[in-house]
């Protein structure tokens, strides 16, 4: 796990009013095991005893960004390159090792389609569930109950268990419950992998309708087209390090030739 007993002083730099999200020199470091420990009982007596040997990897090393209010910002890169752990940090799901965050306003973070879903729960009480989760009111799920399930689509699947939906349905009525309410800032990790093509073209269209609001975007894909597309601003990600920030058919046109 990060640890933030030591924290290097980082330059802050001026903020702009303006400004969404911001990140001033953030790194994430996680100290990785040498040697396989089979079981975790063996981890415990080995780390009462100090004897398990590890070593650092950063996953993101002094990153510096400022994505502005309502703009749509993509985050491209191989796996492996530090994109989820850039997302997780700005859905203050994992605090960063080194450097500053800032985000204003309500966050939405869709990092995985249907988590915090219970499969022995029918879709009608996972919708309340992670509706909860999410900081809503049973009122204001009241509220939104019938587009979620419109939206959604499954059919007559709304009451029974979430066990017998295929992925594709819980990937439908994940995206709806997460975007019932407009946010400030929506979060999206690779969602538009999941899903059939007319569920792709849904979820697309919504992003639309929430472009031409105030709602700030933060993509992540491996994919240029989808960044293209939906983004007007991109930084491409290598190792941990921003490689290039700028327009997104400028950086997603510098991706595709290093990676090709």
């Amino acid at each position: 796990m990060p640890t933030t007993s030591e924290r290097r002083p980082e330059l802050v730099l001026n903020e702009s009013p303006s400004d969404s999200i911001r990140l001033d020199g953030v790194g994430v470091r996680y100290r990785v095991p040498e040697q396989r420990i089979g079981t975790f009982k063996e981890y415990v007596i080995r780390l009462v005893q100090r004897r398990i040997l590890t070593r650092e990897f950063w996953a993101l090393q002094a990153v510096s960004l400022s994505i502005g209010r309502g703009e749509a910002f993509g985050i491209i890169g191989k796996n492996g390159a530090g994109k989820s752990t850039l997302l997780k940090v700005v859905s203050r799901v994992l605090r960063p090792t080194t450097g500053r965050v800032r985000v204003r306003g309500s966050v939405a973070p869709l990092l995985e389609l249907g988590a915090g879903f219970h499969p022995e729960l029918s879709g009608r009480e996972n919708v309340y569930l992670n509706g909860t989760l999410l900081g809503h009111s049973r009122a204001e799920v009241d509220g939104q109950f019938e587009w979620i399930e419109s939206f959604a689509d499954i059919g007559g699947f709304m009451d029974v268990p979430l066990r017998t939906y295929s992925s594709g349905m819980v990937a439908r009525l994940g995206f709806a419950v997460a975007t019932a309410w407009e946010p400030d800032v929506l979060i999206l990790d690779e969602i538009f992998s999941v899903g059939d093509e007319a569920f792709q073209k849904k979820c697309k269209a919504r992003m639309d309708s929430f472009r031409q609001g105030h709602t700030t975007l933060l993509l992540v894909s491996h994919a240029a087209e989808t960044v293209r597309s939906m983004c007007t601003r991109a930084a491409w990600l290598e190792g941990g390090q921003v490689r290039a920030v700028g327009p997104a058919d400028e950086v997603t046109r510098q991706y595709s030739e290093a990676v090709a």
